[in-house]
């Protein structure tokens, strides 16, 4: 009996595995998340790639006397989209590569 009709068979299993990959790669670019800090006085939006779609400041919590509060709401707005970014990819990319056997892509092709 001829090995031929299992590694096609798992070829054809990686190479759709391999579409589904990139369809949720794409959906995680094309997705924008949106980072809050200080209850929402501070937000920042980034795409599924990391790129700044927008940051709002609310007029409340701009204080010349105290740039360093600002600056940190800033920053802490960033954080939380990052982790959204990264909790979005687990998400749509922790499903697929559970499917796969061994250690991924790795234990498919040996």
């Amino acid at each position: 009996m001829s090995d031929t009709p299992d590694m096609q068979q798992i070829l054809q299993q990686a190479q759709q595995m391999q579409a589904q990959l990139q369809a949720a790669q794409q959906e995680i670019v094309n997705s924008v998340v949106t980072g809050t800090a200080g209850g929402g006085l501070v937000s920042v939006s980034l795409s599924g790639n990391g790129q700044v779609r927008g940051v709002e400041i609310d007029p409340k919590v701009v204080d010349p006397e105290d740039v360093d509060t600002l600056q940190d709401l800033i920053q802490g707005a960033f954080e939380d989209a990052s982790a959204k970014i990264s909790s979005l990819a687990e998400e749509k990319m922790g499903p697929l590569s559970q499917g796969l056997p061994g250690d991924g892509l790795g234990g498919l092709l040996g």
